[in-house]
């Protein structure tokens, strides 16, 4: 029997059959147009000659802060897609720290900052399929400029983006809400035709964990302490006005050469006074004592680790050791992965010290740069009251 099929009821309108029929080969069409034009963008971005190329765009969720605990700053990158290679730039100086989470290679350039102006060259090449990056930096205050990031990731053409972030003269203060007054006290005063805008603006270049919109009123107070040293820093300031107070010498001295510089860029004349707290310096080297008396002993200890090993190899008891030494080799792997983790933290106190004793000297209006050799001799040798009496000795 012969079947139509307009006998059906819903039998399919043959104009319908011929129209997706036609859009099926249009798509097709057009698929295999894409597919062309794909391999031509390809083979132009990878040649020499004429090669044009638009850089694809990828987002990128990026923080950079203090970590109160230890402090250093940990700069977190994440990529929509995989990270090929992020370089870390530095004009000022900073360490690297090793981070648990960072499974990334890190690669460090030569740099000379007289020429380049660069402090800081790394170079950290992640494995496959990595989208978040966490690097920890610690700065040194005083020094102050800026740190870049540049992220590459796993696309093509090759492309980066570019991240900056501002290292500030005191950049390891926190802001806290109290402030330890019956500490031995330095005081900075600076009078001069500056508005409250400009005087908050320079604390906001100073500080970290400032905001930048003034607050509201005809002056302002902030409290701040070292996540370093806890050494605490009193900032007050009005139009004309501003008191600064530290336990800290060196604190003091940052803030008077940043702020004078800043003012001298404005064509501001500054009324500058201070009073330097005597007693303020042993408070420092006793704060400073324990921290500096904890990673001289970190550093010896490593220092004995090899040998401590080597007499294991050789040796099936080990009994006649001291216990200090069974300790050490016992524990030989928690002692060199936290020397590993702060390989700088010891020299840091020793630029601390010494730039306690230049500074504690400037404001004497007395240079002190050549007892810097006699000063390491000490710290070298290092017994507290031996350091006090060096810094109380008369020059």
């Amino acid at each position: 029997m012969k079947e139509h099929l307009t006998h059906f009821p819903h039998a399919v309108d043959p104009d319908v059959i011929k129209r997706i029929t036609h859009l099926k080969e249009e798509v097709e069409e057009l698929q295999q147009q894409v597919q062309k034009e794909r391999e031509n963008y390809q083979l132009a971005a990878q040649s020499d000659i004429g090669g044009v190329s638009a850089v694809p765009y990828f987002s990128i969720n990026d923080m950079f802060q203090l970590n109160h605990e230890d402090a250093s700053y940990l700069l977190t990158l994440e990529v929509q897609t995989a990270i090929d290679n992020v370089l870390i730039q530095s004009d000022v100086p900073v360490d690297l720290l090793d981070s648990e989470r960072n499974s990334a290679v890190v690669s460090y350039s030569s740099c000379d900052p007289e020429s380049d102006g660069n402090f800081l060259l790394a170079t950290y090449r992640c494995q496959a399929n990595t989208t978040r990056l966490e690097v920890k930096i610690r700065s040194i205050e005083g020094q102050y400029g800026t740190l870049q990031a540049y992220i590459t990731p796993r696309l093509q053409p090759k492309c980066c983006q570019i991240r900056q972030y501002q290292i500030k003269p005191l950049s390891l203060h926190c802001r806290t809400h109290t402030f330890d007054e019956t500490r031995p006290l330095n005081t900075l005063t600076l009078r001069g035709a500056f508005a409250l805008a400009e005087i908050h603006s320079w604390i906001v270049f100073c500080m970290p964990e400032v905001p930048e919109r003034m607050p509201p009123g005809e002056c302002a107070t902030f409290y701040f302490k070292s996540t370093f040293l806890d050494t605490v820093l009193y900032c007050y300031y009005k139009k004309g006005e501003s008191v600064f107070k530290s336990d800290n010498i060196s604190t003091i001295s940052i803030l008077k050469d940043v702020l004078t510089r800043e003012a001298t860029k404005k064509k501001i004349s500054l009324d500058i006074s201070f009073d330097i707290n005597e007693e303020s310096v042993p408070h420092m080297l006793r704060f400073i004592h324990p921290k500096l008396e904890y990673q001289l002993l970190l550093a010896k200890k490593v220092q004995v680790i090899d040998a401590l090993k080597d007499l294991k190899v050789h040796e099936n008891d080990l009994s006649f050791l001291a216990p200090e030494y069974q300790e050490i080799l016992n524990s030989s792997d928690q002692l060199q992965l936290e020397y590993k983790r702060q390989p700088c933290h010891l020299e840091r106190l020793f630029g601390m010290i010494t730039d306690l004793y230049i500074d504690v000297y400037k404001f004497k209006g007395i240079n002190v740069k050549s007892k810097v050799p006699s000063l390491l001799q000490i710290l070298n040798n290092y017994d507290l009251e031996t350091l006090i009496s060096f810094f109380q000795a008369k020059r």
